[in-house]
């Protein structure tokens, strides 16, 4: 049995990358602190990566500065040295299992380099899409010669499965630039 085409099931996918997104951009805080913010940091813990909030607490106790509170007093300095390197522009200063992470103000430099990973992440949102669209694709190639689909229904649902994949590309695009107005906003 082949696997069966469903267009509501790729657009399930796209939706779900469309999220992500969101949930990522949701981290890129424009003036105030937030523990979101340091969602996307991978830590290389006990020989694999896992996420921050695995091996850490991060908290907020003021405006302006992030607090993250490591469980495991050896994880400090590989805790430290994955926010340095996660290209949010943050310097961690531990302090024990306390690492404190004071965020810059947000100068015209600093803006910059936010959109910049705020379109990264778009880019990436794009290519899952992407990937689902040939998925879908190929399963109706797969259909259409294994006989499961006529050639005419194969083109209709390749046409439709292309236009969700153009509407998902535009919604990314519409968020991305919703986002970069709400970072250069001084």
């Amino acid at each position: 049995m082949a696997a069966t085409f469903s267009l509501d099931e790729l657009k399930s996918r796209m939706q779900k990358s469309i999220a992500s997104l969101k949930d990522e951009l949701a981290g890129l805080r424009t003036g105030r602190a937030s523990a979101s913010l340091l969602e996307p940091v991978q830590v290389e813990a006990y020989g694999s990566r896992m996420p921050l909030n695995q091996v850490a607490t991060v908290t907020v106790p003021e405006p302006r500065m992030l607090s993250v509170q490591v469980w495991d007093r050896s994880m400090a300095g590989a805790v430290e040295k994955a926010i340095r390197d996660s290209g949010l522009g943050l310097n961690p200063a531990a302090e024990g299992q306390i690492i404190r992470v004071p965020l810059p103000e947000l100068n015209e430099e600093r803006r910059r380099e936010l959109t910049k990973v705020a379109h990264n992440y778009a880019e990436q949102a794009r290519v899952a899409v992407r990937h689902v669209r040939r998925d879908g694709m190929d399963m109706l190639k797969k259909a259409e010669k294994d006989g499961d689909m006529g050639q005419d229904d194969a083109r209709n649902q390749s046409d439709l499965v292309q236009k969700a994949t153009d509407a998902a590309v535009a919604e990314i695009d519409a968020i991305v630039a919703t986002k970069e107005q709400e970072i250069m906003q001084v």
